[in-house]
């Protein structure tokens, strides 16, 4: 469970924190103001890029934390320049990271309960696979296509990130 929730989770918001920074250099080339970016949208009734970074992060850091026993650290989500959305990404590798493989033995059963559905649980198994990686992935996948829409030249290995090959 910790290659997928801390490793792989991890990996993903590294390589939403690159994307970020290929954003800024997109408007720096284009001369337009980065803040446009935070704001963009891929349709008038979904949220915001802003959004879709803090909520790839909550996720990330629920799972590390429930799945190790504990309570998601409390962020604000008062983000709204990319100086803060980084540092958001940072924070939530930081505490990810601070997570051992070892707080994560016994995960797999563990009941983990969320707030928003008081009195239902599920086995650390199903909220990771239910839960989490969905989620993760929904929220990276639609930041990564609002920078795509909006011109920034990101391609299939910049959503991937670096994988470990090995010889065969």
């Amino acid at each position: 469970m910790y290659y997928q929730v801390i490793q792989r989770c991890i990996q993903g918001l590294r390589n939403l924190e690159a994307w970020i920074d290929k954003a800024q250099d997109h408007a720096a080339e284009k001369r337009f103001d980065v803040g446009i970016l935070m704001d963009a949208r891929l349709a008038p009734d979904m949220r915001e890029l802003v959004y879709q970074v803090t909520s790839a992060c909550d996720y990330v850091k629920a799972a590390a934390a429930r799945l190790a026993g504990q309570l998601p650290p409390k962020h604000d989500d008062t983000e709204k320049t990319i100086h803060e959305v980084r540092e958001r990404i940072r924070k939530t590798i930081a505490f990810a990271e601070s997570v051992t493989e070892e707080q994560l033995q016994g995960a797999r059963g563990r009941k983990v309960s969320v707030p928003w559905k008081p009195g239902k649980v599920l086995t650390g198994d199903d909220y990771l696979v239910q839960m989490t990686i969905p989620n993760v992935y929904f929220h990276l996948t639609t930041a990564y296509a609002i920078l795509r829409h909006n011109g920034v030249a990101l391609t299939k290995e910049d959503f991937l990130g670096p994988i470990d090959w090995i010889d065969a």
